[in-house]
């Protein structure tokens, strides 16, 4: 059974949300229901891996005993001084 709901939102994210919703030819009532109806989903799917993704699964060797997140995060101080 459908009902109706109001949503008080910014006016800017209607406008675009309106303009994907043409774009993808779908109803923005549908796109916030298939929305809420994702993030309220107690089953985790399992989504599938693109073949070219999984063909590269591997393929890196990265050194175990080097932090990677604490160069990234050193790279980003860094870049952004």
């Amino acid at each position: 059974m459908d009902s109706k709901l109001t949503l008080k939102l910014n006016s800017k994210i209607i406008d675009q949300a309106k303009l994907y919703a043409k774009e993808t030819n779908t109803s923005l009532s549908k796109l916030i229901e298939n929305y809420l109806s994702a993030v309220t989903s107690n089953k985790q799917e399992k989504r599938k891996v693109n073949p070219i993704v999984k063909s590269l699964t591997g393929v890196i060797k990265l050194d175990e005993k080097k932090d990677y997140k604490k160069s990234y995060a050193k790279y980003l101080t860094e870049k952004y001084k």
